[in-house]
């Protein structure tokens, strides 16, 4: 068989192996064998344990704090690089440090650009993901990047839902157009949060702007961390008259008391996928797995055909 018909390898780093191993079955190949040896400092060393040598090799791996996420993924495409493998695409379900995507006061970093230089640097050819934080991030590379929408996953479920008098809310001004998308797919109507914030991940003021009176709200948003926007958003929503609310987050971080902010507020659920490992049972959360959607684009990515239909909200 010559190089260039050398079927791929799939390779997970640790945090996203269950995952990982989902992708993998979906795409019909068994995951590589990838051992990681740790030093007593806490250092680690990932090693691949078969040929990747002339290959196409996707590494999966979502960059949600803390560091040695990001850490191990760029040691994995190190790795991967020195072993001459041919094309090397890291397939990031959740891109994190996203937040960081300009700057906002000064003497502060621009975190998601200098990722981005860093996965090029360690050897990233391609990168795959889902639902950016903010979409011009596609820019800080000079690698190719294909940017997925989870729409494709989470608008089949909410049109099983059949819900009447279906309204689409964004829970904050930033997300306006994800939530117009949604709408516009849904033929709903559309309502926004303002929020007013006195630091990271607190917020002092939120008003609503539009009507919810007698709607089943679905609010929509890339990421779910301490939960408290959407909790209050929801507590707000029913309080002025709201049949239901859901929200749909791609990325459930869900740091600090988020699980238990979401159990004890009046969301009907949270419908969110698995790009991030859900630690905790609840009642209220719904996960649906992403690993269709990454195995088709690929398979797609490797066939060189089109992907065009994964970027339609």
């Amino acid at each position: 068989m010559s190089i260039v018909n050398l079927p791929p390898k799939i390779f997970a780093c640790t945090n996203s192996m269950v995952l990982g191993k989902n992708i993998a079955a979906a795409y019909g190949i068994d995951l590589g064998n990838v051992i990681t040896s740790t030093y007593s400092d806490g250092e680690f060393q990932p090693s691949y344990e078969e040929s990747i040598r002339g290959t196409r090799i996707f590494i999966i791996a979502s960059t949600n704090p803390g560091p040695e996420n990001l850490m191990e993924l760029l040691l994995m495409l190190d790795a991967a690089k020195r072993a001459s493998a041919r094309h090397i695409t890291a397939v990031i379900p959740y891109f994190g440090w996203a937040r960081q995507d300009r700057k906002d006061k000064p003497r502060v970093p621009i975190a998601a650009k200098l990722v981005a230089k860093m996965l090029e640097t360690a050897g990233a050819t391609r990168i795959i993901t889902m639902d950016l934080h903010a979409d011009q991030i596609q820019g800080f590379f000079e690698k190719p990047v294909d940017h997925m929408f989870a729409s494709t996953i989470f608008l089949p479920y909410l049109q099983s839902l059949n819900l009447d008098n279906l309204t689409i809310a964004s829970p904050d001004m930033g997300g306006s157009k994800r939530a117009y998308a949604y709408s516009k797919a849904l033929r709903s109507d559309v309502v926004i949060c303002y929020k007013q914030r006195a630091k990271a991940n607190v917020i002092s003021h939120m008003e609503l702007i539009g009507d919810v009176t007698g709607k089943n709200v679905v609010l929509v948003d890339d990421m779910v961390d301490t939960a408290g926007t959407l909790t209050k958003a929801a507590d707000l929503m029913m309080e002025r008259g709201a049949l239901s609310v859901r929200a749909i987050c791609t990325h459930p971080i869900l740091s600090g008391n988020a699980y238990k902010r979401i159990e004890n507020s009046k969301l009907e659920e949270l419908i969110t996928t698995d790009s991030i490992a859900v630690t905790q049972k609840s009642s209220k959360i719904r996960v649906l797995s992403c690993a269709d959607l990454f195995a088709d684009v690929m398979k797609k990515v490797h066939n060189n055909e089109s992907i065009s239909s994964k970027f339609v909200m």
